[in-house]
């Protein structure tokens, strides 16, 4: 069995150069450890490529969200699934599409005063509500460094130019995000819960298309643990899952020999994609699918 292996996409325009995340629209109120804002040019090749439009884009493993608000936004597809486990997270989505409390965040978070003092009594508060526990993670995810919401997650001291807890404080960048988001709601819907669930109660629907991209946790560096609080999935069976699904999809991988072999064995076409990490570093990372036709030879 010859796996299909596309080469490493070239430079160019048409193709991909690495992605300059500052040209792509900044959607979500995450700043999101393992983000996808720089793989956002080929979701939108993926999803134009489908005729007709796509009825409903499924994003199991939602995290930041971002390529699902790129294809609410952009009118990639018709509807959009956002599906998340992890309980801080869930929050936020949930505040906003499901329970109409963008209006409250977004002012939440422009009256909030970032000091140590304010940052502490937030987050000794009981997460009595939903829009609460959704204040107290935006709080945490930009507090800590890099984003991390998994337990243990150290905070900016210095920060960005001596600038300490309000280095990565936007209020009014975020509480607009927040609200755009509120606009397109009709199209949006969000389940807290497991993806992988949501993903097999949709696995005969050849009108959905499935955005993968779970934790990254099947190489010896395991970097989901230290990122996710829930990161530990079977790999095999998600692969296998991927593999009955009558809709289309696209899956994410960091680069390593066992996920190369399980796209082998279930005979996905697999492409290598430069992208920077937040260290900017270049590294590869995974695209696997049916049919990668859509990048380009």
């Amino acid at each position: 069995m010859e796996m299909k292996q596309l080469p490493l996409l070239p430079d160019s325009e048409t193709r991909t150069t690495i992605v300059n995340v500052a040209s792509v629209p900044q959607r979500s109120p995450f700043r999101y450890p393992g983000g996808k804002t720089w793989l956002v040019p080929h979701i939108r090749r993926w999803l134009r490529a489908m005729t007709p439009t796509v009825d409903l884009l499924i994003e199991p493993f939602a995290g930041g969200g971002i390529v699902g608000l790129t294809a609410a936004f952009e009118h990639l597809a018709e509807h959009v699934l956002l599906a998340e486990l992890d309980d801080d997270v869930a929050a936020v989505w949930d505040a906003i599409i499901n329970q109409n409390e963008a209006p409250w965040l977004a002012e939440a978070i422009r009256q909030f005063s970032m000091t140590p003092e304010s940052v502490q009594a937030l987050l000794t508060q009981p997460d009595s509500t939903t829009r609460v526990k959704a204040l107290k993670t935006i709080v945490k995810n930009r507090i800590n460094r890099g984003g991390i919401l998994a337990p243990g997650a150290g905070r900016h001291k210095s920060g960005e130019n001596g600038k300490g807890l309000l280095s990565r404080w936007y209020p009014e960048t975020l509480a607009k995000r927040i609200l755009d988001i509120e606009q397109i709601r009709e199209r949006l819907g969000f389940v807290h819960g497991d993806g992988i669930e949501v993903m097999r109660q949709h696995t005969h629907n050849s009108h959905a298309a499935f955005f993968i991209d779970p934790p990254y946790s099947a190489s010896g560096k395991r970097a989901g643990k230290r990122l996710y609080a829930h990161f530990d999935i079977d790999h095999g069976a998600l692969f296998a899952l991927a593999a009955s699904l009558s809709g289309s999809f696209l899956m994410t991988y960091d680069d390593n020999e066992a996920i190369r072999v399980l796209a082998l064995a279930h005979e996905f076409d697999v492409a290598a994609v430069p992208m920077k990490n937040t260290h900017h570093n270049r590294l590869n990372e995974l695209l696997i699918s049916r049919d990668l036709t859509w990048l380009g030879e």
